[in-house]
């Protein structure tokens, strides 16, 4: 299959906003969203995108058909690394190498801004996922050092942000 990776851009945030919207129940996350965090001047986030030819667009006339979102964090034990927050590729172009791709871009990227070590999560239902990871030389880290990712949002969010 021919596709090509690259970085993304503001124009790409209708197409990336479409497919997370596909790949979650539940999103707050919209377009502005991604227009405003990933392509201001300090951005949160990066991200690339998985497009394929003309000719291999999808019914719908898609041609931008997988993403991945990253953004670099800091480990007191480790220094430097890159978070994947997404990689994502719609599920016919699955299987084709693209999420391979997209996440070997992420990885390169973390190289080559110094990072030691690539982090991310993955749903616990989701075992094809899991098994690629697995198959990548990737490990889970709360078997192998125990430990658990924690969020605190909303009403607990604010509660805690109280002095």
């Amino acid at each position: 299959m021919d596709f090509s990776i690259r970085a993304a851009n503001l124009d790409d945030c209708k197409d990336i906003a479409r497919m997370i919207t596909v790949s979650r129940h539940v999103c707050a996350c919209s377009r502005a969203h991604l227009e405003q965090d990933g392509f201001s001047k300090n951005p949160f986030f990066h991200g690339i995108i998985a497009e394929v030819p003309e000719q291999h667009r999808t019914k719908e006339g898609h041609t931008k058909i997988g993403y991945a979102l990253y953004f670099y964090t800091y480990s007191s034990w480790k220094g430097r690394a890159v978070y994947m927050e997404d990689l994502y590729v719609m599920p016919e172009f699955r299987g084709k190498g693209i999420g391979k791709a997209l996440m070997s871009k992420v990885a390169q990227l973390g190289l080559a801004a110094g990072c030691n070590q690539l982090d991310f999560t993955v749903l616990e239902w989701n075992k094809s996922s899991l098994d690629f990871y697995l198959s990548q030389g990737c490990f889970d880290v709360t078997a192998d050092l125990g430990y658990h990712c924690m969020r605190c949002e909303g009403e607990a969010l604010q509660h805690l942000a109280q002095p």
